[in-house]
């Protein structure tokens, strides 16, 4: 292994499987290398992806997909323990809703809901978000989070657990904006929405996290209240940096 890995695991059957160390966090120490990732879907994964994840020492998947989203594009890797953390998806549907009552859609619109949508996040699925860090706090092998698309609840999550462990909210949407980078569509589905709606919603934007993190200040004072709020207080976060931060 290089001194600095490629962030970006390049799998044949996951465009948007990114490691997350080398960020700076607590006491400017980065976080370790090969231990936490976030993903996009894990369904399509050929052998060779599955060997390079199992040589890793891969053992627990964190999936927020919906239940129909998981039912349709369900998966198994060998020796990887999956623990569901359901999120439905809200997306498609408010836009519909917003079509029904005969607007015309723009993409104005789609950032609208997009921004609503990780409102949400912190208003109806925190304890999600709180589940998936007590569990990376209370074991440290290598471990995946991910959702269909490894953008808006993969990406909210790889937030929070940045900065619990003290990383800048400069390199923290720095990889929150590394999916328009990396996320590829495998295949381009039926839909009638205008290009204008599908190009913000399979993206990601600044003022989406923004959003989240407006509410989490609002309504709970700030970061550090809304992570004690959801169970990872100064123990917890203790814990997540002595473990995934180098010494």
């Amino acid at each position: 292994m290089s001194a600095t890995p490629s962030r970006s695991l390049n799998l044949a059957g996951a465009t948007n499987f990114r490691d997350l160390g080398g960020y700076r966090g607590a006491d400017g120490r980065p976080v370790r290398w090969r231990r936490l990732f976030r993903s996009d879907h894990l369904a399509a994964l050929t052998p060779q992806d599955e060997a390079a994840l199992a040589a890793l020492g891969l053992a627990r998947a964190f999936d927020f997909r919906g239940v129909a989203e998981r039912a349709a594009t369900a998966y198994r890797l060998p020796g990887v323990v999956q623990h569901p953390l359901p999120i439905e998806p809200t997306v498609v549907q408010n836009l519909d809703t917003l079509r029904a009552a005969g607007r015309q859609l723009t993409a104005r619109d789609a950032e609208s809901v997009m921004r609503d949508t990780y409102r949400a996040f912190v208003r109806g699925n925190s304890h999600h978000f709180g589940t998936l860090l007590r569990h990376l706090a209370d074991d440290h092998s290598p471990a995946v989070f991910h959702c269909t698309a490894g953008k808006d609840r993969t990406g909210f999550a790889a937030a929070l657990l940045l900065l619990a462990m003290g990383v800048s909210r400069e390199e923290v949407e720095h990889d929150f904006l590394l999916t328009n980078l990396h996320y590829r569509r495998a295949h381009a589905s039926q839909t009638d929405l205008p290009q204008e709606v599908l190009d913000v919603l399979w993206r990601v934007q600044s003022g989406f996290l923004e959003a989240a993190f407006e509410v989490v200040r609002a309504e709970h004072g700030g970061v550090d209240a809304y992570l004690a709020a959801i169970g990872i207080g100064p123990g917890q976060r203790q814990r997540l940096i002595d473990a995934y931060l180098e010494s």
